[in-house]
């Protein structure tokens, strides 16, 4: 299959209608990490599965089972479609001053492809995707950038086809593609914030709903826990800080995929859906000393498995604690940002006014969706 686009492209840029998808950032918490294909398949075991999983709004028979809980926030990468010369494909990015070009049909699997391929997945041609960033200067900082725009780019090259595949696929293919190509480590739970965005709990099926003909990676049971009317009573009790440390996740992320394989840290690890679960009904019942508890039990026990993962953090997470409320670390940790929450929003106001030299905060509102299109 080929599909030429520069004709259709042409048509839409004098008209000032160019196809584009702009697509959001996440904040994470506990459950950073159990969104990873190896930690859904090795904290995974079989639950006593209810007639009907969503009847119960606490979900407490999933309190076990890998889970990660998603705040989409307004930052983020906007794709947009310009034409290209036929038979060809072609990446750019304003951010990183690049531009990666290959023949359709034709595109190497290999890591300076990773979001080309993705286009190639699709079996368009003519077609030149540009990429900027919603706010400049976010690399590395834990929200799921690179994540996000892979996400961004299988979403608008979904469409473009006419969208065969469905949200759980794009969220298959855009984590595959950019793990197995080697730009990143990761797992589902930036592409599953794209594709459905809120405040939502995705709770990890790696081998798809029991009894279900869909199967496979980038399977979640899904539920809202918040709707737009409490965003922001949410949003007071919580601010987003940049610690000036950056470290790729997937330095980070291939350390957590280590201690899979100890012995001495497994035990431990089997703690964290747990804690996650802790997040989850504290976020949804606005219980802010219990999420702050979550944030604290999760973190502890990374920290004692990796002591790197706090990484940058250290200073601030004393300077939160000692203020009344409690500093997480987003995405993989050992760098980039820190989620702080407290139970009193007054705390928050101690913590801008004291934030050390270096440290800076990432100003945020949260959405009710993770994506949006235009003109297509």
């Amino acid at each position: 299959m080929s599909i030429d686009l520069s004709g259709r492209l042409r048509v839409a840029e004098a008209a000032d209608e160019s196809p584009a998808v702009v697509a959001q950032h996440r904040i994470d918490g506990p459950g950073a990490t159990l969104d990873m294909r190896e930690f859904q398949q090795a904290l995974w075991s079989a639950p006593d599965w209810p007639e009907d999983p969503y009847e119960d709004p606490s979900a407490a028979w999933t309190q076990q089972l890998p889970r990660t809980v998603c705040l989409t926030i307004d930052t983020g990468t906007r794709v947009l479609a310009r034409p290209f010369e036929p038979g060809r494909l072609c990446i750019r990015s304003a951010e990183y001053g690049s531009e990666v070009v290959g023949h359709a049909g034709l595109i190497a699997a290999h890591r300076d492809n990773w979001l080309l391929k993705a286009l190639d997945a699709f079996g368009l041609s003519g077609v030149a995707f540009e990429m900027e960033s919603l706010r400049p200067g976010l690399l590395s900082a834990g929200l799921g950038g690179s994540a996000t725009a892979m996400t961004a780019v299988c979403l608008l090259a979904n469409r473009l086809a006419g969208d065969p595949m469905d949200g759980y696929q794009v969220v298959a293919l855009a984590a595959r593609l950019e793990n197995d190509l080697g730009n990143s480590l990761t797992g589902t739970q930036e592409q599953s914030n794209v594709v459905w965005g809120g405040v939502r709990d995705y709770v990890w099926l790696p081998w798809g709903v029991p009894g279900e003909p869909r199967q496979g990676l980038g399977t979640s049971l899904q539920y809202e826990l918040l709707g737009p009317e409490v965003y922001e009573d949410v949003r007071a009790h919580m601010m987003i800080v940049h610690t000036g440390t950056t470290r790729f996740s997937a330095d980070v992320n291939q350390e957590w995929v280590n201690t899979l394989q100890r012995e001495d840290a497994f035990p431990e690890l089997k703690h964290l859906p747990g804690w996650a679960y802790e997040y989850r009904e504290g976020l949804r019942t606005a219980d802010w000393v219990r999420v702050g508890a979550s944030l604290r039990g999760f973190r502890e026990i990374r920290e004692r498995l990796i002591p790197a993962y706090m990484a940058g953090a250290e200073a601030l997470a004393e300077f939160v604690r000692l203020a009344g409320g409690e500093a997480f670390p987003l995405g993989a940790g050992g760098g980039g940002s820190c989620l702080v929450v407290a139970p009193d929003p007054a705390v928050l106001s101690t913590v801008r006014e004291g934030l050390a030299e270096g440290l800076r905060e990432i100003e945020f509102e949260l959405l009710e969706r993770g994506h949006r299109f235009e003109h297509c």
